[in-house]
């Protein structure tokens, strides 16, 4: 786990074993890196800069390196079951910033977990981890064999599905399930959801666009469609 905010959220949400936390001796020092310093107590060891880009696997990982015990992935069962679930899942994302930002976004809108298919999609690395900037430490995440076959089971719990598919007639402004347990479906880009996923959606639904382009990056769609479950919740 690599970046100041990722590596302070590990810290701060205490769910693993934090083994290491490597700090660049030459890093500018702020509020984040003095609480990281505070919290990795004994586990602190400050270095040069040298020897941090070199425990580092991204080129961002201003100034800390942390080693963790790993995640513990979620059982999607129990996601879909809980009275509040409002999940987000992603069918052939690949982009690791994408997952990362992706991520960001659906726990900072009360998102309740994530689901991502075993095969043909990203899963968490320290890229993800970095764009996440600590999401992943709040938002359990499931590894499911196929999203159709999860979209089944959401259904049998009573958990709506709704895909986003900028070719629907449907706005996701003008849909009121997403007051009860939901599941917000999202596609890559380009190839969007796939047959059978689209398929074993409840509600398939777009996101209205105005300008001249005809599509959003899978990150900012995730966005618009999170805030909006988030507004109707709250409202």
């Amino acid at each position: 786990v690599e970046g100041r905010r990722a590596v302070l959220e590990l810290l701060r949400a205490g769910r693993r074993r934090v083994r290491s936390v490597l700090l660049s001796g030459d890093a500018e020092r702020d509020e984040v890196l003095d609480e990281i310093a505070e919290l990795a107590g004994p586990s602190l060891r400050v270095a040069n800069a040298e020897k941090v880009k070199a425990a580092a696997r991204t080129d961002a990982h201003q100034g800390v390196v942390a080693s963790a015990q790993p995640l513990q992935a979620a059982d999607v069962d129990e996601l879909l079951d809980a009275d509040d679930a409002f999940l987000v899942a992603l069918d052939g994302v690949t982009d690791p910033q994408n997952l990362g930002a992706v991520m960001r976004t659906a726990a900072s809108a009360g998102a309740t977990g994530i689901v991502l298919p075993r095969h043909r999609a990203v899963h968490v690395t320290p890229t993800v981890a970095k764009a996440a900037a600590g999401a992943i430490e709040h938002l359990p995440i499931a590894v499911v064999p196929g999203l159709p076959t999860a979209l089944t089971r959401a259904r049998e719990l009573g958990v709506w599905s709704v895909g986003l598919d900028a070719r629907a007639d449907r706005s996701i402004f003008d849909v009121e399930v997403v007051t009860d347990p939901v599941l917000v479906v999202l596609g890559a880009e380009g190839a969007g959801l796939g047959r059978l996923t689209r398929q074993r959606c409840d509600v398939v639904a777009a996101i209205p666009l105005r300008g001249p382009l005809d599509s959003l990056n899978v990150s900012a769609a995730a966005a618009v469609a999170c805030f909006e479950v988030a507004r109707r919740r709250l409202g």
